[in-house]
């Protein structure tokens, strides 16, 4: 079975039951969607693999005024995420102290009514970046 793109190609319950029914998922096994849509575990299983990843701080922060002492740390201009985020969803852009203190606490309330998990963490804003994204999809052929 081919999910397509989308919802049901990022589902990890999708993923699981279609392979508990014998039937060949062709896309991510639903532990690697699981650990893909999780942000702040992604990064960490990133860097455990030696892979580069941008800076930033890659636990979920508990409060703005750490958000804040966080941003200084990396630098502004920072991105404050949703760690279930997606699609713009769950995410700010703060320039300074206060827009790094109000980002966190909006982007965290949007993160808890979109995905209903408010995990939030910080990394470097890249500026005019070149993003690559590659889907992998083992196929197999009948024989």
């Amino acid at each position: 079975m081919h999910p397509g793109y989308g919802f049901l190609s990022e589902n990890e319950e999708f993923a699981r039951r279609v392979e508990e029914e014998g039937i060949t998922f062709i896309g991510p096994k639903h532990y690697s969607i699981a650990a893909m849509g999780d942000k702040i575990a992604s990064k960490k299983l990133a860097k455990e693999a030696n892979v580069s990843t941008i800076p930033g701080w890659n636990d979920a922060i508990e409060t703005a005024e750490r958000a804040v002492e966080i941003a200084r740390d990396v630098g502004y201009p920072v991105m404050i995420k949703a760690s279930a985020g997606g699609g713009g969803k769950g995410l700010r852009v703060a320039f300074n102290d206060k827009e790094a203190f109000e980002g966190f606490t909006s982007c965290r309330n949007e993160a808890r009514n979109s995905f209903g998990d408010d995990r939030v963490f910080i990394e470097k804003f890249v500026e005019e970046p070149r993003h690559i994204e590659i889907r992998c999809s083992a196929m197999r052929t009948a024989t």
